[in-house]
């Protein structure tokens, strides 16, 4: 531009914006200098990436120091070793001599598809490499159990990040690392729980990022996933399918593709499922979709007996009567016969069926179901663990309530969970592990309720210094 074609005025303005900037000259930037500065997404992953580490490792170290301690119970020879993997050990030890999936309890029964399939073909697979019911099987599972659980760190902590944000993350991450019931079951159980809780909360967290995404394979991730879950406990399918048609829901609000991408994760736990509920049916000549003892925890809940949650004698491992009936009719049969007494029981009884269903529910939320001499000499552990499992009940509602107030659509998924996952326990019976695989779900809110507390308590406090600074 030429001074000469400007109008007076604007000449006189661009003689001053020269004066005051002429004498003044720009840096080049050098590629060197910039290639060199700090980007702060890198540093913040870097810096997740280390918590992460670190959250798993302490978490692995915490559960083998305790699991030292504990795996001798797992050891005894008492019963066939039954304490090792009770009906899964019966099953993975019929794989491992080349039976196939049969024989669940103590004698020669024939196929079984009393338990779902992940989880004793796994420990068949430990048993054949480390020997059947050794000590060094028994410290294998143990410690791979407590693999899982510290593993489950992770999606713990990208719930949380998703959700809430990086303070309520690594709260999160570590309150997990440290959760007693995470630390006591990895240690001391050997059984298809803590693998469970590891998939449930992928299953959850993949929920959650399948509301904003319209691509088919995620969805075909989700759906095998969920399918490789419901083989490993059927109750994964509890809430999977309610989280998935959630995210269904979102997306097509949201105006995106949706049909496709839900289609893709049918079609993808269909196909996951499919061979067992094959097999099944060609070995049985009946739809068994997942496992065959429904019936049996029907009976197993519901009769006279309500000292325990859980009472003794009414189950095939523990009383001679019941296994030699399992024996005589095949298992089929037998656990429909345990059904139909289950519902006769339940029909004859129905103000105590509603009395017990309120204890379960109680029971599940709270872990309180009885002070009776009796059941404490059973249980004595239980008066502590009401007051651990009922605190951490309040903060999760602290938190949801929290969710809720930010963003109905964050807490949704989380309600689903709690309304649906505990349905099937409520109906017939709890026992101490069957909320586990829903632990992360607690500790993501219980982290929420404590770290958006702590922020509230901070901004107050910078609100008030000022205020108290001016009256000064």
């Amino acid at each position: 531009m030429r001074l000469k074609a400007l109008r007076p005025e604007k000449r006189l303005l661009w003689h001053s914006i020269r004066s005051q900037v002429g004498g003044l000259t720009l840096p080049r930037m050098n590629p060197l200098m910039m290639a060199a500065e700090p980007n702060p997404a890198k540093s913040q992953t870097a810096t997740a990436r280390r918590s992460l580490f670190w959250m798993v490792l302490v978490a692995l170290l915490l559960r083998l120091v305790v699991m030292s301690f504990l795996y001798p119970e797992r050891n005894d020879p008492y019963r066939d070793h039954w304490r090792l993997g009770g009906e899964a050990g019966r099953i993975a030890r019929s794989i491992a001599q080349g039976e196939g999936f049969s024989n669940p309890l103590f004698g020669e029964t024939g196929p079984t598809a009393w338990l779902s399939p992940v989880f004793p073909y796994l420990l068949a697979g430990i048993f054949k490499i480390f020997g059947i019911y050794s000590k060094a099987s028994a410290i294998v599972a143990l410690a791979l159990d407590c693999l899982f659980s510290a593993l489950t760190c992770i999606p713990v902590y990208f719930i949380a990040k998703r959700h809430f944000g990086e303070p309520a993350a690594t709260w999160a991450g570590w309150f997990w690392a440290f959760f007693p019931y995470a630390i006591f079951f990895s240690a001391d159980f050997i059984w298809a729980t803590t693998l469970t809780t590891l998939l449930m909360a992928l299953v959850f967290l993949s929920a959650i990022y399948l509301e904003s995404s319209s691509s088919i394979w995620p969805w075909v991730g989700f759906g095998a996933l969920s399918g490789f879950g419901g083989l490993t406990d059927p109750v994964v399918m509890s809430v999977a399918p309610v989280l998935g048609a959630w995210a269904w829901y979102r997306l097509y609000k949201s105006g995106r593709r949706w049909l496709a991408p839900g289609l893709g994760a049918v079609m993808a736990v269909t196909l996951v499922v499919s061979p067992w509920f094959i097999r099944n049916y060609e070995t049985f000549h009946k739809v068994i979709p997942f496992r065959s003892c429904l019936g049996l925890e029907v009976y197993f809940g519901n009769n006279q007996d309500s000292w325990h949650w859980g009472p003794p004698g009414y189950h095939p491992s523990d009383n001679e009567q019941e296994w030699h009936e399992y024996q005589q009719v095949g298992e089929i049969l037998y656990v429909n016969k345990k059904f139909h007494q289950g519902l006769a029981f339940i029909d004859s009884h129905r103000l105590l069926y509603v009395q017990q269903t309120l204890r379960r529910v109680i029971y599940l939320w709270t872990g309180f179901w009885s002070f009776s001499h009796r059941y404490l000499v059973e249980e004595p552990a239980d008066p502590f663990n009401m007051v651990f499992c009922t605190g951490l009940t309040v903060l999760t509602l602290i938190g949801l309530r929290r969710a809720w107030i930010v963003s109905p659509a964050i807490a949704m998924p989380y309600i689903l969970v709690f309304l649906f996952f505990p349905i099937i326990y409520y109906l017939t019976h709890p026992e101490d592990y069957y909320r586990r695989p829903i632990d992360p779900q607690y500790v993501v809110l219980a982290a929420y309720a404590v770290t958006s507390w702590a922020a509230e308590r901070k901004r107050r406090r910078a609100n008030l210094s000022p205020k108290v600074a001016v009256a000064e």
